[in-house]
């Protein structure tokens, strides 16, 4: 069986992992640290389970804002990224040196949306939105079979949203303030207006009210623009389970009947889910990134 490298490159955590599917691995977390620091870390990893010359390719998921213009010579660089002493870091160059395979990138939530669509609740589906709502807010999505993206990726945390009445919050975006999804409704937003981790407040708290409206208003816009079949939401404010319910109620709301798809009170709890592959989203479409680059690249070496 052949063996493949999976790395979902989060501004928390590295989760690194070798193997072949949801059957077939193994990782290991560590803290995201310095970049040098956390880039070598990984790239042993991997060195530590190619010891016999296995692994046939290595798949990227990393958190961003990141350049995939593979003509651009910044190519697999950090942006604008909030994260300290990460802006402009290669994200791509490390491993691509380090080993001789097909080495691919993405972004974190795009292999998160791609291991949904190999392995788990996206299987079947040809349009969908894979959105992880943790520190920050991010979304990625396949429509027709290919991936939502364009000159770059799109921003679906950076939509701009009505502010509700009454919410006096300053906003947690470094770019947008309180005019932007992930400064609303993040799980850093979360925790300064309550001063508290989202997991040490309680499930009665008034934010979440407020969460969960925000999150359904950016759903609205997202199934008006790409209609997709299926909307999956991860990530670590999406632990209090207790949102779903609101998030549903509310969607159903805002669409206000106003809608050409069959979403309705019925079939809502299918249509606005959480991703069956859970916290292996990522590192499991970091396995399908490697093996398309190794059949497309290395699979006559």
């Amino acid at each position: 069986m052949k063996k493949f490298g999976s790395l979902e490159a989060g501004g928390t955590k590295f989760v690194c992992a070798v193997g072949n599917g949801p059957d077939n691995f193994v990782k290991e977390i560590f803290p995201t640290k310095s970049p040098e620091e956390t880039i070598n870390k990984a790239i042993e990893f991997f060195k530590f389970h190619n010891r016999d010359c296995s692994l046939k390719a290595i798949g990227i998921g990393t958190f961003g804002p990141i350049n995939l213009a593979k003509e651009s010579e910044t190519f697999g660089c950090l942006t604008t990224t909030p994260k300290v002493n990460w802006e402009n870091t290669n994200m791509f160059t490390p491993f691509k040196n380090a080993f001789e395979i097909p080495v691919s990138i993405d972004t974190d939530v795009n292999t998160a949306a791609l291991g949904e669509y190999t392995w788990g609740s996206a299987k079947d589906l040809n349009n969908f939105i894979y959105l992880t709502i943790g520190t920050g807010i991010g979304g990625g999505g396949i429509i027709n079979g290919s991936f939502l993206q364009g000159d770059q990726y799109p921003e679906m945390g950076h939509i701009f949203l009505p502010k509700i009445k009454g919410d006096n919050f300053e906003g947690s975006c470094p770019y947008h303030d309180d005019m932007c999804f992930e400064g609303l409704a993040s799980g850093t937003s979360i925790g300064l207006r309550c001063g508290l981790n989202a997991s040490e407040i309680i499930e009665s708290a008034q934010v979440w009210e407020r969460v969960a409206e925000y999150i359904s208003l950016a759903l609205v816009n997202y199934i008006y623009i790409s209609a997709p079949q299926k909307i999956l939401i991860g990530g670590g404010v999406m632990k209090q389970t207790h949102l779903f319910a609101k998030i549903r109620n509310n969607v159903l709301k805002h669409l206000n009947g106003y809608n050409h798809s069959s979403i309705n009170q019925k079939n809502i709890s299918d249509y606005i889910c959480p991703p069956d592959l859970g916290e292996n989203s990522a590192i499991l479409g970091g396995f399908a990134l490697a093996k398309k680059a190794y059949s497309t690249n290395g699979s006559s070496n």
